[in-house]
């Protein structure tokens, strides 16, 4: 059944055929979209439909996208889906987390390899059991982007929740004892830092059959708080951007 009132657009983000390039960075806050797009070659404002806002334009001659998810898993899924729908084949995730290691310090970037699934969405696709893995392609091409840029980062796991605020007030929700307990062993199992969306992503993207990979800001990290560690917080997302397109570049030098 198609639920948009013109038959050539997607539903929720109001996209149709040939308006998205198979190339596509996917941030959270729609505001992000037109700072992203500055860096594409004549950026054109494609839709602007609830929390989605998509632009395309350009990079290196191919047609690339930016579409703006809004926070986490349900929504993220939505874009994703109905930007395949349109063409699109190849995502990465441009967006912010909390560190969770001593050395994830605010300012880094993290790459994930892939997520672990505490969030619903995922688990409308996919058992349990199956693993949220990046592509490994495109976690390359972050790193070597990054490595190009001279940014410090960190590659490995990420923790996806639904609750940002059981993230960082559990001790306050009445299932405090498990919110608590999970978090210490997702600490020492090495994971980087906690997010909300790569999960799905990676899910989803696993079951359509397309490409998925997430970079993002360190805002702060809540266990170098508890330590007493220098933790400030930081907001500006440039260079994970300029991380993404550069990742972007290479996967078309590459692939084209």
């Amino acid at each position: 059944m198609h639920y948009s009132e013109d038959p050539n657009k997607q539903y929720h983000i109001q996209v149709g055929k040939g308006e998205v390039g198979r190339y596509v960075i996917l941030p959270g806050d729609p505001k992000r979209c037109a700072k992203i797009a500055k860096y594409f070659d004549e950026p054109r404002l494609v839709a602007d439909s609830r929390e989605f806002v998509t632009y395309t334009g350009y990079l290196d001659g191919e047609m690339v996208s930016v579409t703006s998810t809004g926070i986490g898993g349900p929504s993220a899924s939505i874009a994703m889906e109905e930007l395949v729908k349109c063409g699109a084949d190849t995502f990465i995730r441009v967006g912010t987390c909390g560190g969770m290691q001593l050395k994830v310090e605010s300012g880094d970037l993290v790459i994930a390899s892939g997520a672990i699934r505490m969030e619903g969405t995922s688990r409308e696709y996919a058992p349990i059991e199956f693993p949220a893995v990046a592509d490994v392609g495109i976690v390359n091409a972050l790193a070597e982007a990054a490595d190009a840029l001279g940014k410090r980062h960190h590659v490995g796991v990420v923790q996806c929740k639904d609750s940002f605020y059981g993230q960082h007030e559990p001790e306050i929700m009445p299932v405090s004892y498990e919110l608590l307990n999970k978090w210490e062993a997702w600490k020492r199992l090495g994971c980087l830092a906690s997010e909300m969306e790569s999960a799905a992503l990676f899910v989803v993207a696993s079951a359509l059959g397309v490409r998925a990979g997430s970079v993002f800001l360190v805002v702060a990290n809540q266990e170098r708080e508890k330590e007493g560690l220098p933790n400030p917080v930081v907001h500006d997302t440039d260079l994970a951007i300029r991380t993404g397109i550069e990742a972007i570049r290479r996967l078309i030098r590459r692939e084209n």
